[in-house]
């Protein structure tokens, strides 16, 4: 069985410099959201993980040039001495605190033999375009640059180490997007590697919460490079050493795994463009097929599965799936299943939610006020609030090695880039 982790040297900003480094996740922003954010912020890693807000208007993000600008930036942020990189293989404990939340878990690099055997499991099918984009990315900067979050079931073990690493003094710490906190801490004594080393290997199963493409995209680059070291080549950057020997870094991927009881999953809620062809009250009429009905003065926020809110001609209603409806399947029974079986399929014409344009996705850090304005702006007909999915339930789908449908899950807070970087040497 492989290993499933490995310490890394990561390459991170020096203290005093972290907040000027840390940034949100490159695929929460748009452009220009991304190019607001990083204005008269040099140092900031949006100039790194959207290298196209640097380059002329209208530069795609996935053009040679943004990619080669990517990687100027990143080079320039090492040579100012913004960003160092440490001397010794290190675990990092990580922890985000958000609205009196507090999660705190551990960063490392996980092995891509062990994604490749299941160990660390997956939930979500990923866009060949998206990966390519990652593959891009991590060829360009010879690094992986965005963490893929993980869980774990919440682990004794493993619990106790990290409690111990986040008594003493952290390495960094710096406010982040959605009036977040984030802190690390280095564990880098031989002896409390080793300790960490046997805790995470302990464990049965990592489980990707976020990052899919992230994951994916290392498993194709470590492929391409075990196939460059085999013939003797490799990418310029990398040292001989590096190709040829055993458990080389580009075999492992960046990742940071909580404990599954302290994540937090928010409603991934669901608009769409157009009523197919029906009234509204035509809608609700046939919604009362499967679902009981009841209006409400007020938003619906669902407070338990199987029950969802429905915002159309400006008015809300609260559904109830009707309990027979429910299948005992591990899969069909998530209530992002319910939703596309009973409702958006059959009675709005929604097909496949990973390609109908028809469909929209909203994160619940957005708020139900944003499911009221899309509708209410003419841009959507409909709007569909969701109960979150579950940990437990997307364990449980990555345990018989299942998928779940697209946007089931949307987690908050999310790690930062620019943190903790892992360098393909």
């Amino acid at each position: 069985m492989p290993n499933l982790v490995r310490p890394f040297r990561a390459l991170r900003p020096r203290p005093e410099r972290a907040a000027d480094v840390i940034a949100p996740p490159y695929d929460v922003l748009s452009k220009d959201e991304a190019r607001s954010l990083a204005a008269g912020r040099p140092a900031s890693f949006l100039h790194i993980s959207r290298p196209e807000i640097d380059l002329p208007p209208g530069t795609s993000p996935h053009s040679d040039a943004a990619y080669a600008r990517g990687a100027t930036n990143l080079a320039a942020l090492v040579s100012s001495g913004a960003l160092v990189r440490d001397a010794e293989p290190s675990y990092y404990v990580y922890r985000i605190e958000m609205q009196g939340r507090v999660q705190t878990g551990v960063a490392f690099v996980g092995s891509v033999a062990a994604y490749e055997a299941n160990r660390i499991r997956r939930h979500e099918l990923t866009r060949p375009d998206k990966e390519n984009d990652r593959v891009r990315n991590i060829d360009s900067l010879n690094a992986q640059t965005g963490p893929v979050l993980l869980a774990y079931h919440a682990n004794a073990a493993l619990g106790a180490l990290v409690r111990e690493a986040a008594s003493s003094r952290p390495l960094l710490s710096a406010p982040g997007p959605n009036e977040t906190l984030h802190t690390v801490w280095r564990v880098a004594e031989r002896e409390r590697v080793a300790a960490f080393t046997a805790a995470l290997d302990a464990l049965d199963a990592l489980y990707i919460a976020d990052g899919h493409h992230r994951s994916a995209a290392a498993l194709r680059v470590a492929r391409a490079r075990r196939d460059c070291a085999r013939a003797g080549a490799g990418p310029a950057v990398m040292s001989a050493a590096a190709r040829d020997a055993p458990g080389a870094s580009y075999e492992f991927f960046l990742a940071v795994a909580f404990p599954h009881d302290e994540m937090r999953i928010l409603d991934y809620n669901r608009v769409v463009r157009d009523l197919n062809g029906l009234t509204a009250e035509e809608l609700i009429a046939r919604v009362r097929e499967s679902f009981e009905v009841e209006p409400s003065d007020r938003q619906v926020k669902p407070a338990h599965p199987e029950t969802f809110g429905l915002f159309v001609a400006g008015r809300w209603y609260r559904l109830r799936i009707r309990p027979t409806l429910v299948p005992r399947d591990p899969v069909a029974s998530l209530d992002v299943s319910l939703l596309q079986d009973r409702l958006l399929a059959p009675i709005l014409g929604v097909g496949d939610p990973r390609s109908d344009a028809r469909i929209d996705f909203v994160g619940g850090v957005r708020g139900l006020d944003e499911l009221e304005r899309r509708v209410a702006s003419g841009r959507d007909a409909a709007a569909f609030a969701l109960h979150p999915t579950r940990m437990e339930q997307l364990m449980a789908v990555a345990d018989v090695n299942r998928l779940m449908p697209p946007k089931s899950t949307w987690f908050e807070p999310k790690l930062a880039d620019g943190l903790l970087s892992h360098v393909l040497d």
